[in-house]
Order: C-alpha cells, then structure tokens, then sequence
C-alpha cells in the first residue's frame, strides 16, 4: 500500500537494529540500511526527549551532504527513563541488574526520536510510553540477564521477551515505541509524504 505511494522515494535505515529493521519489513516497505559509527554523547544538561532527539539529529547529520534528493534517511534513539536520569544499555550483567532492580515495582518511560532527514531538511518526532512493572525478584532477574542477555538493550529489558511477559503490568501508549521504534508515528509520516 504504502509502498507503491513512495515508489519515488529510496528509504534510508540507519540503524544496526534488527529489532527496527524487522520493523520496517513488517511495515512492508523498501529499504536500504547504512550504517555510520557514531558517538552517541550529548550535552549532560539534556533531559527525556531532548536526549533521544539530539542523539536521532546527531546520527542523521552524520550524512549531512551525502543524499540525493529522492532519499529520505530515517534514523532513532530510544532511552529508558526513569527517576530523572536516562537509563542506557548497560555495561555488564552486573550494571543489568541494578537497571532492573530499579525498575521493579515502579513505572518508567520509554523516549524514542525518529529523524527522517532528506537532501534540503529534516524533521525529527518523538513518543513517549509509560511501562510499569511488578517486583521484580532478584532470581527473575538473574535468571532473565543470564538467558537473555539484555545487553544491547536500554533499560537493560526487551518488553516483548520473558521479562516483558511476567513483569510488566502495566503500559499506556505504543507498544512497538518501547520496542525502539514508534511504528504508527513513522507510518503516518512517511504516508504524508506520499
């Protein structure tokens, strides 16, 4: 559907992320992927949203005068959160477990930023979704970090694995946005575009 509108587009993923990745597939549209090694350091004054949509802008100007003008470059940044601070991905199991363990029995957000960049602009969107979880054991916990290995994950969790399954009680707004990616908002956008 969308696919035949864009037919005058060439869709640019920037993103190493086979959970985005996945996503664009299952949105049923042509891609390419490019990737860039970028820095993702930000100004520490930064907070929630203004983090995820520096770190979005920061990947796409990484290709600042490199798009032809059918191009649209999409890149994204999602953070976890929480008590004021922006929890990443973390360092080793030991830094998973403490990300974890401060996320039982509390509600967080999960901030991604999409920048969809093109030859002559760029625009860049975010969303916000509420995740709560229930307490959370330090067995679970172990257990999960030990057989999933959350690693490259922010928040140190993937809702839609174990962890998603027996600790989340709770999520107001896009499910697909903790996943990394606010799929309807992209949807939408690239549709206008059509």
């Amino acid at each position: 559907m969308l696919k035949n509108k864009l037919q005058k587009y060439k869709l640019i993923l920037a993103s190493g992320s086979p959970r985005r990745q996945q996503f664009f597939k299952d949105l049923d549209l042509d891609f390419e992927i490019r990737l860039k090694e970028i820095e993702e350091i930000y100004p520490p004054e930064l907070k929630a949203e203004e983090i995820t949509n520096y770190l979005a802008e920061l990947k796409a100007n990484a290709f600042e005068g490199e798009l032809n003008s059918n191009e649209i470059l999409i890149t994204s940044d999602t953070i976890v959160w929480h008590n004021n601070k922006a929890l990443g991905k973390p360092k080793n199991a030991q830094d998973a477990f403490e990300i974890l363990k401060s996320l039982s029995n509390a509600t967080h957000e999960v901030i991604t930023s999409v920048c969809f960049k093109t030859n002559v602009d760029s625009t860049v969107m975010f969303e916000l979704t509420k995740v709560t979880f229930n307490e959370l054991t330090d067995e679970a916990i172990r257990y999960y970090i030990e057989n999933y290995k959350p690693f490259d994950k922010a928040g140190a969790y993937g809702i839609q694995e174990w962890i998603g399954f027996v600790g989340v009680s709770k999520i107001e707004g896009s499910y697909a946005n903790v996943m990394g990616m606010p799929t309807d908002k992209v949807y939408k956008y690239l549709s206008n575009l059509a």
